[in-house]
């Protein structure tokens, strides 16, 4: 396709990576754009619909309604739901559609999905492995699948950054997932590390003494990113590492530290829709550190 003859593109989930995504495909050209959010129905829908208005996407009303006379479908949902997701424009599919995965699963269930989808779409495994602001359509992809290098020149026109790791589809999202273990894991240690060094008075000592091993990284900058993106989506980055453990047990490898990394993102999520949390996001790993802290003690 050309870029005077645009792709229609519909996304199923309209939360963060949907809206960004979408957001940055319209600023570069692409006019026909729809999508369809369970919550579209529900009150908490209303700040969806209203992003969709703002961005110049279509507001569906419902999976079969967006995805209608698509060339391309961006599936962006929670990571438990990828498969409903799917079953829900399954019927509804004509024209043999590109169906991009982007969720946050395993391989196995990447797998699960492209049977499920079978002739009635181009299924492609597409792994998202870096934060989606500010790039947004731009933000680097793994793709891969049988029809990964068959996209490939299409995404580039759309301006995306894209590598084709391979055509077996799960090979995108073994790397996402894997990659995990380690991105998230040090995520929870980071909590856990500098929480204790705090409380015990040494943070500043225990932040230097980490270069000595660290030499080439900036620990006081890597704790205030990891806490805040623990405070700001841990629960969603929790339900990621459960995929992340799916993922290690397809292979055989008993997920002990992911885990308990699933364990340390949940509450750290959950901590930090506190407003008390919130306010302290952007103030540095200090005031974030005894915000959390002091909401502990207010608990016991």
């Amino acid at each position: 396709m050309t870029r005077r003859n645009t792709p229609r593109i519909s996304f199923i989930g309209f939360g963060e990576a949907g809206q960004a995504i979408a957001s940055g495909l319209r600023d570069a050209g692409i006019e026909r754009i729809a999508a369809w959010d369970i919550l579209f129905p529900e009150a908490a829908g209303a700040r969806l619909k209203s992003a969709s208005d703002t961005i110049g996407v279509r507001a569906a009303s419902s999976a079969a309604d967006a995805v209608r006379d698509s060339d391309m479908i961006v599936s962006a949902v929670t990571a438990a739901s990828s498969l409903d997701a799917a079953r829900s424009v399954a019927p509804h599919l004509t024209g043999n559609p590109f169906y991009l995965d982007i969720n946050s699963v395993s391989p196995g269930r990447k797998q699960e999905t492209a049977r499920l989808l079978g002739e009635r779409a181009r299924y492609v495994d597409v792994a998202v492995v870096a934060a989606i602001h500010p790039a947004r359509h731009r933000t680097p992809l793994l793709i891969s699948g049988p029809h990964a290098e068959e996209i490939s020149p299409l995404l580039g026109e759309l301006e995306m950054q894209l590598t084709v790791v391979g055509p077996q589809t799960g090979s995108a999202a073994a790397i996402k997932m894997i990659r995990s273990v380690m991105i998230k894991g040090i995520e929870a240690l980071t909590l856990e590390c500098f929480l204790a060094a705090a409380r015990a008075g040494v943070l500043e000592e225990v932040t230097t003494s980490l270069k000595n091993n660290y030499p080439t990284l900036d620990w006081t900058k890597i704790a205030d990113y990891n806490l805040e993106r623990m405070a700001s989506h841990g629960e969603r980055r929790a339900a990621e590492m459960e995929e992340s453990a799916a993922t290690l047990r397809e292979l055989g490898v008993e997920p002990l530290m992911v885990e308990s990394t699933v364990k340390r993102q949940r509450e750290m999520g959950a901590i930090g829709k506190q407003e008390t949390i919130r306010e302290m996001l952007n103030a540095g790993r200090g005031a974030m550190l005894d915000a959390i802290s002091a909401l502990s003690k207010g608990r016991h």
